[in-house]
């Protein structure tokens, strides 16, 4: 599942490609991780948290504790009470410039990025909800990995072509969940020697 991904356009350059308007952005861009802030395109580019908050309690005391940011949507999850109503009502397309992966032993993993060759800047699909923690926060849509993707991870982002954005943003949920597949074309794989978790 996706717990990275890279984003580094500037919100002009991504309102440029989705043909929108800027709403209210805040800090966002760079290397995004579960939590942070990120540009999503709805009716226009607008800044959210990344990922749904999941409240939790403490076994030993029952006291509430530090929500955890639940960033991946899988698509046999939809129609899950959890995921539901914002796959139904409000779809968003995520800009990404690529994604990344931990490959390697326990302990010593790397990060692999995996991106659109040729390709500065694509959408992956994302569901998103207003909440009480964080404001607005979206939640990135994942399936099974392409045949490309496979040897890095078991499942992969939602690609949305061009063509299907508009479907993505305000077709029918059916319509939309028809997009749900693992991406047909070339990926581009880039190997790292980085470490995967940050010192």
């Amino acid at each position: 599942m996706c717990n990275l991904y890279r984003m580094t356009k500037a919100a002009s350059e991504v309102a440029r490609l989705f043909d929108s308007e800027i709403g209210q952005v805040g800090n966002a861009g760079g290397e995004v991780y579960p939590g942070y802030p990120a540009m999503v395109v709805t009716d226009a580019v607008e800044g959210m948290h990344w990922g749904f908050p999941l409240v939790q309690k403490s076994k030993r005391t029952g006291e509430p504790l530090k929500p955890r940011p639940v960033n991946n949507t899988r698509t046999d999850k939809l129609s899950s009470p959890f995921w539901s109503a914002s796959f139904r009502e409000r779809r968003c397309l995520i800009p990404v410039s690529a994604w990344a992966e931990a490959e390697g032993a326990k302990g010593a993993k790397t990060r692999t990025w995996l991106s659109l060759p040729d390709t500065e800047l694509f959408a992956c699909a994302g569901i998103w909800r207003d909440t009480a923690e964080w404001g607005r926060a979206f939640s990135m849509v994942m399936t099974d990995a392409s045949e490309a993707s496979a040897e890095v991870h078991d499942r992969m982002p939602v690609i949305v072509a061009r063509e299907n954005w508009a479907t993505w943003l305000s077709a029918p949920a059916d319509d939309a969940r028809a997009l749900c597949v693992p991406w047909a074309g070339d990926l581009a794989i880039e190997r790292t020697e980085q470490k995967w978790t940050r010192s």
